[in-house]
């Protein structure tokens, strides 16, 4: 009689150990040997997005696709038309046509999800799906900060040594630059990713946000997150702050060289291709330092999930008007192709 109590005792606390999740099903809370539950550890985030009701997310909705859609379309352009003309096979547009592809992806890493959020009920992603989309984020955002200074160089080299410019920016050196932007960017991905994951996501799964970040995500780990945050200001910061003086440092010397130019049409094309590359490299770094760099970013999320639009998708909505409008090369290459099309 007295196993079939236990046994019965045994029941009835195994079902106050099991915990149920928003989707899923339920799954088992363990429990210490002293009989004290421990921290249920969610295995599946909800992203909350926007707060507002049916009108608030269907204008939201709206705006994503269409600044989802001119981004697709825009960047696609530049690259087909980098592509196809060969007189933008030079070392400046090759640059350029890994800008719109890093961008092009850098969008569909969270445009795609965050719209079909905004009318699902759940609204849940996978603790792997969020470890994925935060791994390509922040392997995108990296690349094109490095790829934006790599940029920059490039710029310094042509028009402060000219002489030297086709045996040092020859198309094995330019490649190597793309691949080192990428593999840095991978570098601070893993490391970011590989920190923000091993946390224990023990006091609630509700991300307040429409994409999984590093913010949000610290905010709901129960675990000792001044490592990560660390990282986070740490890292972000030196990347943001070593290519800033890289392109300080080239737009100086650019600048002094224009300046003793005594072409006032040469000056104006170099001012023009400058000037627009500057305009993405304000835009780009300046969101990234108000989201990542600065101390109170972490308890910011509603100024967050603002900033976040205007880098997620605004920004690489943006570049491919910065670059084609201010850029005479872009639009004769843009009309060239036109005429093509039109002809057949």
């Amino acid at each position: 009689m007295t196993l079939t109590w236990r046994s019965v005792l045994q029941e009835v606390n195994l079902t106050h150990l099991i915990c149920q999740f928003p989707s899923g099903g339920p799954r088992l809370m363990p429990s210490h040997s002293n009989g004290n539950h421990s921290k249920v550890y969610f295995q599946d985030f909800v992203l909350e997005g926007f707060a507002g009701g049916l009108e608030t997310q269907a204008l939201l909705f709206a705006v994503f696709l269409a600044l989802y859609m001119v981004t697709v379309l825009g960047n696609l352009l530049m690259i087909i038309v980098i592509t196809l003309d060969a007189r933008l096979h030079s070392p400046m547009y090759f640059f350029l046509k890994n800008l719109s592809f890093v961008d092009l992806c850098y969008s569909s890493v969270i445009a795609p999800n965050a719209l079909a959020n905004f009318f699902s009920s759940s609204k849940v992603i996978t603790f792997a799906g969020c470890a994925t989309q935060f791994f390509f984020l922040s392997l995108l955002a990296t690349t094109e900060g490095f790829l934006l200074g790599v940029m920059a160089y490039d710029r310094f080299m042509a028009i402060c040594s000219p002489l030297r410019y086709p045996t040092t920016m020859c198309q094995s050196a330019c490649t190597r630059l793309v691949l080192g932007a990428y593999c840095g960017g991978c570098f601070n991905s893993v490391v970011q990713t590989s920190f923000t994951f091993h946390l224990p996501f023990c006091s609630s799964n509700r991300i307040n946000h429409f994409f999984c970040d590093v913010p949000p995500l610290l905010q709901i780990a129960c675990g000792n997150t001044a490592i990560n945050e660390l990282l986070l200001f740490g890292i972000c910061g030196l990347i943001i702050v070593a290519v800033t003086i890289v392109i300080l440092i080239s737009y100086g010397y650019i600048t002094v060289t224009i300046l003793r130019m005594g072409s006032g049409a040469g000056r104006r094309k170099i001012f023009s291709t400058c000037g627009s590359h500057m305009t993405a490299v304000t835009l780009f770094f300046g969101t990234l330092f108000v989201m990542y760099a600065q101390p109170g970013a972490i308890e910011s999320m509603e100024q967050g999930k603002v900033v976040s639009v205007f880098y997620t998708l605004v920004i690489p909505m943006l570049n491919p008007l910065i670059y084609s409008l201010r850029n005479k090369d872009v639009k004769e290459a843009l009309r060239r192709l036109g005429q093509k099309h039109t002809a057949m």
